[in-house]
């Protein structure tokens, strides 16, 4: 049996993708995952029982024991910690600080791609991350790459209030082991440094809408 379509939207920090994820999302009738809160919620979770997210063996060990359950509002997928929906914690600056090395533990990523997995066995989805076209759905025909200039991103960043190293946070997350951020080979990259958040959506749907009509 076939499964619902998969929109993959990968890029770096401050890209725009989350954004533009969202909006696909609700211009196609999809819903939108957002992978990174995801890996926000389980570094937020881990830091308050203590855990050092550099202690691989400590994190594989409790992960069973998190209290995390993964659902959705109206479209937009959630994260729940003991049936409480996480928000603020996720961009809190402790978790800003240390997701990315909770991100490269392998048995976070096979945990939460398992979780990212099965929402598309239930719906059609649009989903944003860092390797969703690479690891995630690395078989779908809709694949983006959304950047923009590290300039333009470290702008976006400082908007949200938010002040790590754009330049660092890239660091981390191409030069990691456990799957890296990187360009899917047939991903279609797209450049946001001078394109409005509508002008990008407009660009994508189109692009998927032509190749949901070419697999029908």
């Amino acid at each position: 049996m076939s499964l619902p379509p998969a929109i993959a939207i990968d890029g770096p920090a401050a890209s725009g993708k989350s954004t533009v994820a969202k909006l696909i999302a609700r211009e196609l009738g999809y819903t939108f995952i957002n992978t990174g809160a995801m890996y926000r919620a389980v570094t937020w979770c881990l830091l308050q029982r203590g855990i050092d997210p550099s202690n691989h063996a400590a994190v594989a060990e409790v992960l069973p024991e998190l209290p995390l359950s993964f659902g959705k509002e109206g479209s937009v997928s959630t994260v729940l910690h003991e049936g409480r929906v996480l928000r603020d914690e996720l961009t809190a600056p402790e978790t800003n600080a240390n997701v990315s090395a909770v991100a490269g533990i392998p048995a976070v990523r096979a945990l939460l791609v398992a979780k990212q997995r099965e929402y598309n066995t239930r719906e059609a989805v649009v989903m944003e991350g860092r390797d969703i076209g690479t690891v995630v759905f690395p078989n779908t025909p809709y694949k983006y790459f959304v950047t923009a200039s590290e300039e333009v991103r470290a702008a976006r960043r400082a908007a949200e209030g938010i002040t790590d190293s754009i330049a660092e946070r890239d660091r981390k997350d191409s030069s990691r082991a456990c799957a890296p951020l990187r360009q899917a080979e047939d991903a279609l990259l797209v450049d946001t440094s001078d394109m409005s958040i509508e002008q990008v959506v407009a660009f994508i749907v189109r692009d998927i809408r032509h190749k949901l009509s070419d697999n029908s």
